[in-house]
């Protein structure tokens, strides 16, 4: 979590594993473009100055973050990938609305990592506000896309090490 204490975006890559022979998937909300557009290029970014080639980077889209579940369940099951970046962004707003869907996503893809065999990374940003967002979407606290494409790619290497 990007914070003003500690922001996951500042790495040191010589520390991660060798991601040349990686693929992955990226299910990215069409919901607040704004944000998640930013995420994904930072994930993509991320993925290819580690060395994935761009041809083993899949991306899909959903409607929106509760969507994400499903998005990065199919993707996992039809792809031959080895982990999944599912992408959101929900900002609260006057309504219970932000609460279901956040916990319905958290939900969904801890679901989907405590059952199945391709991790599925959470990249969800759930801010009070609009800013928040965006200062985690490649402002002043990082980029969570980022993030979850380093933290992909840790994943992927853990369970290689497993095997």
């Amino acid at each position: 979590m990007s914070t003003a204490y500690h922001n996951l975006s500042e790495f040191d890559s010589s520390t991660l594993p060798d991601a040349s022979d990686m693929r992955f998937g990226i299910v990215v909300s069409e919901w607040n473009d704004n944000i998640t557009l930013p995420l994904l290029n930072g994930a993509v970014q991320a993925l290819t100055e580690n060395g994935v080639p761009e041809g083993q980077i899949f991306i899909q889209t959903v409607p929106g973050s509760f969507e994400l579940t499903y998005g990065a369940a199919q993707m996992a099951k039809e792809l031959d990938v080895d982990a999944v970046i599912a992408i959101g962004c929900v900002v609260r707003g006057e309504t219970p609305h932000f609460d279901y869907i956040c916990q319905g996503v958290t939900n969904g893809i801890s679901y989907l990592n405590a059952t199945g065999d391709v991790p599925v990374i959470f990249s969800l940003l759930t801010t009070n506000d609009m800013q928040q967002a965006i200062d985690r979407s490649g402002g002043k606290y990082g980029n969570k896309g980022t993030e979850g494409a380093i933290t992909a790619i840790k994943m992927v290497q853990m369970r290689r090490n497993l095997k």
